[in-house]
């Protein structure tokens, strides 16, 4: 067993690189391989500009790319709800760990009935954004950036009164306490792969694939595949307000899925069932259904 430590790239936020080392940590433990943390920045984290306007996906993915096709990292940890559902060929998904919390939540001093009509609530996500008017049209949705804590700070501030994260992200870095309301998905479909860790490494280096899939969890790969061809099928980035959740007993993958207009007045909602040895094709069957009902005159409004 090679003593050298294995460089892994991971973006410098507190969240990405506290889920970074957890992934570092259990590779370790199962292996007995050293790893060591590479910080790398990306687009995402030094452009001012909204995330739809960058097309979502990819903003906070290429860097660390870059790095491991040019050999200057060994593998790379994301948040695989921000990884292009177009694949790269040179990049292998050598991973994806157990999935944590998938759900959305609400942090604030009280839940989302119970605040004053017209309150502020930041959330940089249209998909978040569509779903929350369905329950709450007269709220008023604020579009922001930055990192967890600098949202929270938002609130505590007094400049929001509730922000809405993904409540794996605030339990990894320990805010948990602070949230007032866990949406659960048939109130909010989470984003496709929320919750999920993806563990990359360049698609030629076969000893390393094998190594980290070690890492890898078939429920949450069969899961958060399904979610993802529903996400491809509709040719929608991270922009768009699409929501998807797969959850699979081991025998029976069971997928829904909504597309939710802008501003909240229509939602297409459908959900279906197979093997999770299917879950691409039941991604992209289910996506197809939705079309046929509509979702796509939906996905259009985005663009008024």
């Amino acid at each position: 067993m090679s003593t050298t430590p294995l460089r892994l790239g991971t973006r410098r936020s507190l969240m990405a690189t506290t889920q970074s080392q957890m992934v570092a940590d259990r590779l370790t433990e199962l292996t007995g391989r050293p790893v060591e943390l590479v910080g790398v920045t990306t687009f995402g984290d030094v452009t001012k500009a909204n995330l739809t306007q960058l097309g979502g996906t990819g903003v906070f993915v290429s860097a660390l790319r870059d790095k491991l096709i040019e050999g200057e990292v060994d593998f790379a940890v994301h948040s695989l709800k921000d990884l292009p559902t177009r694949p790269d060929p040179r990049i292998a998904l050598a991973a994806t760990p157990v999935r944590d919390d998938p759900r959305d939540a609400l942090v604030g001093p009280v839940k989302l009935a119970d605040l004053a009509p017209g309150a502020k609530v930041g959330t940089g996500s249209p998909r978040r954004v569509a779903q929350l008017r369905l329950l709450r049209p007269d709220l008023d949705y604020v579009a922001i950036r930055g990192n967890a804590d600098t949202r929270i700070g938002k609130v505590h501030s007094g400049e929001l009164d509730a922000v809405v994260l993904a409540a794996a992200g605030l339990a990894r870095i320990a805010r948990e306490g602070e949230i007032a309301q866990v949406f659960e998905v048939e109130e909010m479909l989470p984003a496709p792969g929320q919750g999920s860790l993806a563990v990359e490494c360049h698609a030629a280096r076969d000893d390393l694939i094998e190594l980290l899939s070690v890492l890898d969890d078939p429920a949450t790969r069969a899961a958060v595949t399904a979610e993802r061809a529903v996400l491809a099928a509709l040719e929608a980035g991270c922009a768009a307000p699409v929501g998807a959740y797969s959850v699979t007993d081991g025998h029976i993958l069971n997928l829904t899925a909504t597309v939710v207009s802008v501003d909240g007045t229509g939602a297409v909602r459908k959900s279906a069932a197979g093997s999770p040895l299917e879950a691409m094709a039941l991604g992209r069957d289910l996506a197809a259904a939705m079309i046929a009902d509509g979702a796509g005159t939906l996905m259009g409004e985005q663009t008024h």
